[in-house]
């Protein structure tokens, strides 16, 4: 297995505390919840932020965690992780497997950050939903299920494509990403709806770019239960990408 370079940010006391609690509250959904979706109503809403930052605060526990970049149809994940190969070769990732390119073991990387895992998008593909179905996908997961104590995976928006109702079937649990501010409360239903049609535990939501004033009673992170829970990051501790 091949091992990535990523630049990751360095997370604030107060960002550290916030995952704290989203990873507990997701270990408290039951040790069955080990393939988990991550997705939202519109684009911009910080899926790729949550999922990459819950990551790193997932190894932190001495968990092994897989993260698969599925949004297959325009990811940015690895432009702004700035991913590189160690020894300099090109990085293959999903859509590589999905079309038949590629072997698994050949898209799974290791990363300098001890516990954590990717599988990149790979180039953008004509037919995101076709291939997302084939069988290819599923071994992966398969396979994720027994190396990996969990696989969080970024999916498109749901209000731009129904990729992530394709996924969801191989998926143990969802979380909506909401942005503050951003999208509306309907917006969000039909996010949940959709989920709930496609028979996956929706596991609870995750309020982003939330607004704080540092003066406040509750500081910096405030946060009450949506479903099993919900969390919040506050703007001054997280620039949204």
């Amino acid at each position: 297995m091949e091992t990535v370079k990523l630049q990751l940010k360095e997370q604030s006391y107060t960002l550290k505390e916030t995952l704290r609690a989203l990873k507990t509250n997701i270990q408290f959904c039951g040790d069955d919840k080990k393939v988990i979706l991550f997705t939202s109503a519109i684009p911009n809403e910080g899926k790729s932020t949550v999922v990459m930052d819950l990551a790193r605060s997932l190894t932190d526990s001495k968990k092994s965690v897989l993260v698969i970049d599925a949004d297959i149809r325009k990811s940015v994940l690895i432009g702004r992780m700035r991913a590189k190969v160690i020894n300099g070769r090109e990085i293959y990732g999903l859509s590589h497997l999905l079309s038949g390119q590629k072997k698994m073991s050949d898209i799974v990387y290791a990363t300098e950050k001890t516990g954590l895992f990717m599988v990149f998008a790979g180039p953008t593909v004509p037919n995101p939903t076709e291939m997302l179905e084939k069988r290819y996908f599923k071994e992966l997961i398969e396979f994720a299920r027994e190396q990996f104590d969990y696989v969080l995976i970024d999916c498109p928006p749901m209000g731009a494509a129904i990729d992530a109702a394709v996924i969801a079937k191989h998926c143990d649990g969802s979380i909506i990403v909401a942005s503050q501010g951003a999208v509306s409360s309907r917006a969000i239903v039909n996010v949940k709806k959709q989920l709930e049609n496609a028979g996956i535990p929706i596991l609870g939501a995750v309020l982003n770019k939330v607004r704080m004033k540092k003066n406040s009673y509750y500081g910096h992170y405030y946060g009450h239960y949506y479903g099993q829970y919900y969390g919040a990051y506050g703007k001054e501790d997280k620039k949204e990408q």
